[in-house]
């Protein structure tokens, strides 16, 4: 029995090919398809380079601070939480992987979303994906892929990294046919959108293009640290930095691309206008009707790859958090194939509520999207902020030590500005989210057998939030529900 438990655990290990896969599995989901599309909405082509600049280096500081804790803390096997522990106690910690957790299946819901407004071009009965039909559908698929995850971790990264390369299909399609339909002179007309007035450049209004393109940007990225989650099942530690450079760079390439040469086909009031996936309806515009049906069907692979990537995810940071004693320890609980199924339980039900989302907002996708953005940030700000004490603790004299730094306060000023851009009305609501999550915490730790749940500073950060809160609540009642909904 004992060699059998060693065989499978030795099998459950994840190489560089699966590391990598769940890294860009997870990164490229349904933004992709749309980014465009939201990224036009608010942006003029300049506004959009500006915004990937600001993305590439705040997320680069990001994945350098990552690459360089999984290097110098190889213990801290559960990634964003466990580097939210280690440098600011339990209890950020707690709120680090509260918060990592409840991102993951609210961008399960956003793929659901989108999931169905494509397969709604094939099966008209789906709509835009946001009727009932759109609701029961999305629920079979996410039983289905908690089953299949149910089954084994092994056997879902192996389904995951099939898919990966299948859905780069379509976005290499997409790519060569925007080559060959870029015309300069329409990317060039409207370079500046409405920051140029009377021929002169307005700086705060194209700070306001850029501000709007943010939490896009975030969305798009939110997975960079898929690796580093399952650093525990790596076979090799030194493959977590490597999947994580790997699948940063390649998203950086596509994801400028995509979106900066689309203001060559399209122009920006057309592009901001399209219905979802937005891709689906430039490719048409340029080969004919069977580019929409290869982007749509390229919309459902990839989608339910990233819905199986962060299906993963989401167990498996509760998962190690109850291992250490700052979840529930009922998370903790897994099948003979080592499988979280607690924690995919509990996850796959929270998901399955915020499904019903479709039905009480005009826009369920760009609501998904924008709270899944916002919640991610402050584990990120978390990592960043780890990074920067780090670097801080090393020997002045110490190579590379101000390297680090200065790529910890980067990481850090970038999740900061992001905190602020995504709006007070996201703001809010993450503080409410915190809020249900002390209750949590307190569960967690007396179910530890903790006397003292709260050290003094971690108590007037609970009650600051819960105050926060109360008022979130109010301003919800008295029409930031709407606001928020749209």
């Amino acid at each position: 029995m004992a060699e059998q438990q060693v065989k499978t655990r030795k099998e459950a290990k994840l190489g560089l090919l699966s590391l990598s896969a769940l890294v860009i599995g997870g990164i490229i989901g349904s933004g992709i398809f749309n980014l465009m599309k939201e990224m036009a909405i608010d942006s003029s082509p300049m506004a959009v380079i500006i915004a990937w600049v600001v993305a590439a280096i705040g997320m680069g500081a990001l994945v350098i601070s990552f690459y360089n804790l999984n290097k110098k803390r190889p213990e801290l096997d559960a990634g964003v939480y466990s580097y939210a522990e280690k440098g600011f106690g339990k209890f950020m910690g707690f709120n680090s992987a509260w918060s990592y957790w409840i991102s993951g299946w609210i961008g399960n819901v956003a793929y659901a979303t989108i999931t169905f407004s494509a397969l709604g071009y094939f099966f008209h009965v789906f709509g835009d994906g946001t009727n009932w039909e759109s609701v029961i559908g999305a629920s079979i698929g996410l039983w289905l892929v908690a089953a299949l995850v149910i089954s084994g971790i092994k056997n879902a990264s192996f389904m995951n990294v099939i898919v990966t390369i299948a859905k780069f299909i379509p976005l290499v399609i997409f790519m060569f046919a925007l080559f060959a339909a870029f015309r300069l002179h329409l990317f060039n007309a409207d370079l500046w959108g409405a920051a140029m007035k009377n021929g002169s450049l307005q700086w705060s209004d194209l700070l306001t293009q850029v501000k709007g393109t943010m939490l896009a940007t975030v969305f798009v990225f939110i997975g960079i640290e898929g690796a580093v989650v399952f650093s525990g099942r790596a076979k090799d530690k030194k493959n977590v930095g490597k999947a994580t450079a790997i699948g940063f760079l390649t998203v950086v390439a596509l994801y400028i691309l995509i979106t900066v040469l689309s203001f060559g086909v399209m122009t920006q009031a057309k592009l901001a206008g399209l219905n979802e996936p937005a891709m689906a309806q430039v490719l048409e515009s340029i080969v004919g009707k069977w580019g929409a049906v290869l982007v749509n069907i390229g919309v459902v692979v990839s989608v339910v790859g990233a819905w199986l990537a962060w299906t993963l995810f989401t167990l498996e940071l509760p998962y190690r958090a109850a291992k250490q004693g700052v979840f529930p320890k009922v998370f903790a609980k897994e099948t003979k194939k080592h499988v979280p199924w607690v924690s995919l339980l509990i996850t796959t039900l929270v998901t399955q509520i915020f499904v019903f989302s479709y039905l009480i907002s005009d826009r369920p996708y760009n609501l998904m999207f924008s709270l899944c953005a916002s919640m991610i940030l402050v584990p990120y700000l978390f990592v960043a902020l780890f990074q920067l004490k780090e670097s801080w603790k090393e020997k002045h004299n110490s190579k590379g030590r101000t390297w680090n730094m200065i790529v910890g306060a980067v990481a850090t000023i970038y999740a900061v500005w992001l905190l602020y851009a995504g709006g007070v009305e996201y703001l809010l609501t993450m503080v409410i989210l915190y809020a249900l999550g002390i209750g949590v915490y307190v569960w967690a730790r007396k179910g530890f057998g903790e006397k003292r749940v709260f050290k003094t500073w971690e108590a007037i950060v609970a009650v600051l939030l819960i105050i926060v809160a109360i008022y979130g609540v109010y301003w919800m009642a008295t029409g930031g529900y709407t606001q928020l909904v749209g």
